[in-house]
């Protein structure tokens, strides 16, 4: 399984040679693609290759641009990630409103559970109130049980002046990592020969990735357990470097430990076939490691 993240940073020219990913800056380096998993653009004045940009969406390589601040702004995608694209898409029209609701609430419960262990490992009292709100989720969350979880969980870790709207380091921080998941997310959709637009809770006209930004609800925990643990004096490349390592961090899921990618992968494709056989004990979570 492809593992490396590769950062470009500076300036460079990136081509492909005999399968190989080549960076030409005042040193010549080369990669070899099967190896690669992301591969992020950070600087603007990096030029690439039309062959090497044909052979990365072959491979299925998350390629992710950064705009003139050094932010994610967009990705490189397939049109077609699978063979049995046009028959999944049919698939994924008829998806009943009814299974969308019982599992955007699975999704919901889990992404609250994850927070509740979080607080708890951090002996905050609060997860006590995000307990609860797990028993309180109907399908659909009709009742909105994870916006009042997320106040909570962020004033619990953050402080009660904190809010998401903040120009500060933290949401500087939590903004970019959330990026670099959605952007495994919406690489993964693509692959498994779903439509990134159409989601099933999200439903922003404005949006390409709705369904992506259903399903990493449960992976946000990751990017929170990172930002809590770095200084964050500044925010600056070495930061942003800690975030997108989270994606070869290591999880437990399906009685395996595998990379945060691995699971993801193992993760979407479960929770489309709960979708398509209306059966929600298919859906596969993942743990920690303790």
């Amino acid at each position: 399984m492809s593992w490396r993240i590769i950062l470009i940073s500076n300036r460079a020219k990136l081509d492909l040679q005999m399968n190989y990913l080549v960076i030409r800056m005042d040193n010549v380096t080369k990669v070899h693609l099967s190896e690669i998993s992301v591969l992020l653009i950070e600087s603007t004045a990096v030029s690439m290759t039309a062959s090497l940009l044909a052979e990365l969406i072959k491979r299925k390589v998350n390629v992710i641009f950064c705009d003139e601040k050094r932010m994610p702004s967009s990705q490189l995608v397939a049109f077609y990630g699978s063979h049995d694209t046009s028959q999944k898409y049919k698939k994924q029209i008829v998806w009943s409103d009814e299974m969308k609701k019982l599992v955007w609430a699975e999704i919901v419960g889990e992404k609250i559970r994850k927070q509740e262990e979080f607080l708890r490992q951090r002996d905050k009292t609060e997860s006590d109130l995000l307990r609860q709100y797990i028993g309180e989720i109907k399908p659909g969350d009709e009742s909105n049980r994870e916006g009042h979880a997320a106040k909570v969980y962020f004033n619990a870790l953050f402080g009660t002046d904190f809010s998401r709207t903040l120009e500060c380091n933290i949401n500087a921080a939590l903004n970019y990592g959330y990026t670099i998941i959605l952007s495994a997310f919406a690489k993964e959709v693509v692959s498994q020969g779903y439509f990134t637009q159409l989601g099933i809770f999200h439903d922003n006209m404005y949006n390409q990735y709705n369904l992506a930004c259903d399903l990493m609800e449960p992976f946000r925990v990751l990017v929170d357990r990172k930002v809590m643990n770095m200084e964050l004096l500044e925010f600056e490349s070495k930061e942003k470097v800690q975030l997108v390592d989270i994606l070869n961090q290591t999880v437990f899921i399906d009685g395996n430990k595998e990379y945060v990618m691995k699971a993801i992968r193992i993760y979407c494709k479960s929770v489309f076939d709960a979708l398509n056989d209306c059966d929600l004990s298919i859906i596969k979570f993942y743990q920690n490691e303790l």
